[in-house]
């Protein structure tokens, strides 16, 4: 998938969550994302975090310690 379409995803969940209270909203957005993400999404998801996140909504970059990495088993 392309990065700009992953970042316009990531940042439409955080509007949908924009209007719960803050810890809620970023929690929200890290379930969403852990729950209806595939893999390869999350993934990349964290090589834009790795890049600085550009372009990301506020709440999706705090939700980064709360949406599971990917673990590649061997």
């Amino acid at each position: 998938m392309s990065p700009d379409k992953l970042v316009r995803m990531a940042n439409q969940i955080a509007t949908f969550f924009r209007s719960k209270p803050h810890d809620e909203g970023v929690a929200g957005v890290a379930d969403h994302i852990n729950n209806f993400w595939e893999p390869r999404m999350r993934a990349q998801l964290f090589d834009l975090y790795a890049q600085g996140g550009e372009g990301l909504d506020a709440l999706v970059i705090e939700a980064r310690d709360k949406i599971r990495p990917v673990t590649h088993s061997a």
